[in-house]
């Protein structure tokens, strides 16, 4: 296969997974494995750059700013996003260089915290959906939503914090992620889908409290900087019909037109497989040539035909 610049998208499996304490040091262990589970595409010579979600992270943050309350200064939502992208780029920053430093590889790495473009009339803003955070107690809801904050109660487990989940339009600095592709370094940007931002009269950004879909922002990315492929990695092999359903029936081709289909008629649900679905459907009309879903352990035969639900425009 000839070279290619391919953007990749790691889900929430690849750095803390399902039933773990979460700790920094399992965190590590999940990163080196994912980044083994890639390193076939870069061996390859292939031009990488890698996005992440942040979801367990961003959460874990807001749970030490509610804790510290009174006793240390308040962090908006954005800034939470920008510290996790810092946190886990550094992780997977320094577990990548490593594990090319062993294999003699030499190329470099690096990681760019990453704003994103919003639209500041984006319906989300005024009806926030996406939960962050922890669970509270009414009475904490209550002081919470007197403080400003929106918050849902959630089907008897407690109260969530809700917040606007705009579509992103154009990544800030992926004019520079473009130069150090070409430059032939591996960049990992768009953490948690980075931060989002709105252009002001005057032409300066300013931060919304809110969330970014991170395959979103990795389809927008990928286009900026015209990629070739957009691979999305998640938990399951392929995209499926029915999903989780007797008559559940897995896809190993759509093009566009079948996965609007398909959407439309409800078989990928908003809060998981539907989101990726669009962002491939963004990629493709935008100009890429192929996508892929598939699971972090059939990464590298996905990108070879042999593994994932392959979207294609016709």
């Amino acid at each position: 296969m000839k070279k290619q610049r391919i953007v990749i998208a790691f889900g929430g499996n690849a750095i803390l997974q399902k039933g773990q304490e979460g700790t920094v040091f399992e965190q590590f262990a999940n990163t080196r494995l994912a980044i083994d589970r890639v390193m076939g595409l870069i061996r390859d010579g292939h031009d990488v750059v890698i996005t992440h979600g942040n979801g367990p992270q961003v959460g874990n943050m807001m749970i030490r700013v509610d804790r510290s309350r009174g006793f240390a200064y308040d962090l908006p939502l954005g800034v939470c996003v920008a510290d996790t992208q810092g946190e886990m780029g550094y992780m997977i920053a320094q577990s990548l260089q490593n594990r090319l430093t062993l294999e003699k590889i030499s190329r470099e790495v690096v990681a760019v915290v990453t704003q994103v473009v919003v639209d500041r009339e984006d319906p989300s803003l005024k009806h926030p959906t996406k939960p962050v955070g922890r669970f509270h107690t009414e009475d904490e809801a209550r002081q919470m939503m007197a403080e400003g904050k929106h918050m849902v109660e959630d089907a008897g487990r407690g109260w969530r914090h809700v917040v606007p989940s705009p579509r992103p339009s154009r990544v800030v600095e992926s004019p520079v992620i473009r130069q150090l592709v070409d430059a032939g370094h591996i960049v990992i940007a768009c953490g948690g889908g980075g931060m989002p931002v709105y252009i002001q009269d005057d032409g300066t950004y300013e931060g919304i409290d809110g969330v970014v879909d991170k395959d979103r922002a990795s389809a927008v990315l990928a286009r900026e900087i015209d990629a070739d492929e957009l691979i999305i990695l998640t938990e399951v092999d392929k995209v499926a019909l029915n999903f989780n359903k007797p008559d559940q029936r897995f896809l190993d081709r759509l093009t566009v037109a079948e996965a609007r289909q398909y959407l439309a008629e409800g078989h990928f649900h908003k809060g998981s497989m539907g989101p990726k679905v669009e962002a491939v459907i963004d990629f493709l009309e935008s100009g890429g040539k192929r996508a892929i879903i598939a699971s972090l352990d059939k990464a590298y035969d996905a990108l070879h035909g042999r593994a994932g639900t392959h979207f294609t425009r016709e």
